[in-house]
């Protein structure tokens, strides 16, 4: 089950250009959302999305991993911005190996970490190769388009390429409208026609 699917209120429902779609998202419509990394290793799903309420940005999405039935399972929380939107197969990617992954900073369901803390904050960017003074949001193009470029930490390098269609982290017009000029529309089949979405990235989906 995808975002489209989880779609209760028919926001991705239209193939043209009416919605909400690429720009702005329904979040509990992507609770739930598959990660894979770029070898199409499933690495968990979306279990929460945090908010930075000081900014109104998201801040990280709690990633699942390991165990059965939700028993044993390690939460991580990765930051927004190490995340790629991946329109084509529904799905969020994230460049992390799977064995890596294991190593990552995490927490269990039951002693959640203090997320304001800057020791823990620094440890998570540092992990995944973010910038946590900058804020981000996920990278979207059709399919596993991983970032190139990867940091001692492991994670995705910022400012670094997506491929053929996206830009890094610091190319945020090209990352979504890819070389065509249209935006990547998350909604089946449609490819968008929103020029102005540069305009509103950094709100309230990233």
């Amino acid at each position: 089950m995808s975002y489209a699917d989880r779609d209760k209120y028919g926001m991705y429902k239209h193939t043209g250009s009416a919605g909400p779609g690429p720009a702005l998202m329904g979040a509990d419509t992507l609770l739930g959302e598959h990660v894979v990394n770029g070898a199409e290793e499933k690495l968990g799903d979306i279990k929460e999305i945090m908010l930075d309420m000081s900014t109104g940005q998201v801040a990280y999405a709690v990633l699942a991993f390991g165990g059965f039935l939700g028993l044993h399972e390690k939460l991580f929380a990765v930051p927004w911005q190490a995340l790629h939107l991946d329109t084509t197969n529904h799905r969020f990617v994230l460049n992390v190996e799977k064995e890596r992954l294991k190593t990552a900073p995490g927490f269990n369901r039951d002693a959640w970490p203090d997320m304001s803390d800057i020791t823990w904050a620094s440890q998570v960017h540092t992990f995944y190769g973010t910038d946590p003074k900058r804020g981000g949001a996920p990278t979207m193009a059709p399919g596993v388009g991983m970032r190139t470029g990867m940091s001692e930490g492991g994670g995705a390098g910022i400012g670094s390429g997506m491929g053929p269609n996206a830009g890094g982290m610091g190319n945020t017009e090209a990352a979504v409208h890819g070389s065509g000029g249209a935006s990547v529309d998350p909604r089946s089949g449609n490819l968008g026609d929103d020029k102005d979405i540069s305009r509103i990235r950094g709100s309230n989906i990233g």
